[in-house]
């Protein structure tokens, strides 16, 4: 929880063709830049930018194509607003090349495992890191997830990770953690994440939780083929994470996730104002 009374709320700005939800809606610089200034009228405290798919079967895409798809888009919202920019990628020149232009937040869904020289990176830019778990990589990652424990397993990781950053240099006050839901994971190891939030809370690291649309939510109500018919399952899980004291919440529907969040929380301290 954070001094406004709830989760930072991250808006999901995805620059590619083949994103599972919003894909190639958004990838020229100036439907970038208008849903970019549409997100944070509605409330958002940061925008993720990403420029490579990384839904289960996703192919990867070279740095060259990456970089052409986020630095126009990143270069216009910089230019049009001081809303603070997170850069989606795993490949450190990525990275680099993202924060030059005005990003100012690394959220990276291998945990600086995805180039010899993510480490090195992080610790050079010094700005704020997301590590995040995953099982294997997002071509395969879904195919057949095991855990013996995911909950002691994810927080095993993360805590590895955050170790393995601070060891190359990145401060402890910069790094973030994120359990990675969807990301080589079973519906059980989804709902098993969600109600431990406050064990990995309690890491000590501040928790980005993302669950938008996620297809897990599908599996829980099969109507909800369309990914933007998934709202009510999203603010649900936002909801959940916020309560359980996560830091910032990853979403598409910014406004609709605000409200949820504004009125969850009146409700907590009209009831902590009665007893």
């Amino acid at each position: 929880m954070t001094a406004l009374g709830r989760p930072l709320i991250m808006g999901v700005l995805n620059l590619t063709p083949d994103s599972f939800s919003d894909g190639g809606r958004f990838n020229t610089p100036r439907a970038a830049l208008e849903r970019a200034l549409e997100m944070v009228d509605e409330g958002a405290d940061w925008l993720d930018v990403g420029g490579e798919s990384t839904r289960p079967g996703a192919e990867p895409v070279s740095a060259a194509e990456e970089l052409a798809r986020i630095l126009p888009a990143i270069r216009a919202i910089r230019a049009a607003s001081p809303a603070p920019i997170s850069i989606d990628t795993f490949k450190p020149d990525v990275a680099r090349a993202a924060i030059a232009a005005g990003a100012t937040l690394w959220n990276d869904v291998t945990a600086l495992r995805g180039g010899a020289g993510s480490l090195s990176a992080a610790a050079d830019l010094a700005v704020p890191v997301v590590l995040m778990h995953m099982q294997g990589e997002p071509r395969t990652m879904q195919q057949a997830p095991h855990y013996e424990d995911v909950v002691s397993e994810v927080s095993a990781f993360l805590l590895e990770r955050a170790e393995a950053a601070m060891a190359a240099g990145v401060a402890r006050s910069a790094i973030w953690l994120d359990p990675g839901l969807g990301f080589g994971k079973t519906v059980a190891h989804n709902l098993a994440l969600l109600g431990a939030l406050d064990r990995l809370v309690a890491l000590g690291f501040p928790l980005l939780v993302g669950a938008s649309r996620k297809g897990f939510l599908r599996a829980l109500d099969p109507a909800a083929v369309d990914p933007a018919r998934r709202l009510g399952g999203s603010l649900a899980v936002a909801l959940a994470a916020a309560r359980a004291g996560a830091a910032m919440v990853r979403v598409h529907d910014v406004r609709d996730t605000v409200q949820a969040l504004a009125v969850d929380a009146a409700i907590a301290a009209a009831g902590a104002h009665a007893a």
